[in-house]
């Protein structure tokens, strides 16, 4: 007996790719991201109540180059996953399901995320 051709599923060559796409996993990445954050910042509270010499190591490597460059990403992460869920929260509601609206709504929250992440950095910079 012939094997029996069946049809394939949809598959992304088959689909344009659209801003919910990438939305989409923008949200899973930064979630798994603050996922890591919070290991830093346990790292960071275990140094704070171990004393003066760990909070100093700590310090030291998060005033560093790639510490603060962690921090940017993590602030930018903590801030389009907030936005987004904001987002999320109105779909809930039932509101927002129009195509404009969506692309609208999406790029708000990437775009608010950019702004809230350069005006929390240009605040704590200056007091590095």
């Amino acid at each position: 007996m012939p094997a029996r051709v069946r049809p394939t599923s949809p598959h992304a060559t088959i689909y344009r790719w659209q801003i919910g796409n990438t939305l989409s996993i923008l949200h899973r990445i930064t979630g798994a991201g603050l996922a890591v954050g919070l290991v830093a910042l346990n790292y960071w509270l275990v140094c704070l109540a171990d004393g003066a010499d760990a909070y100093a190591s700590a310090l030291r490597f998060f005033k560093g180059p790639a510490g603060l460059a962690l921090m940017l990403g993590w602030t930018f992460a903590f801030m389009y996953h907030l936005l987004n869920g904001v987002r999320h929260l109105f779909w809930d509601a039932g509101r927002g399901f129009e195509r404009t609206q969506r692309r609208v709504s999406g790029w708000a929250a990437v775009l608010g995320a950019a702004a809230l992440t350069v005006g929390i950095a240009a605040w704590v910079w200056p007091r590095l």
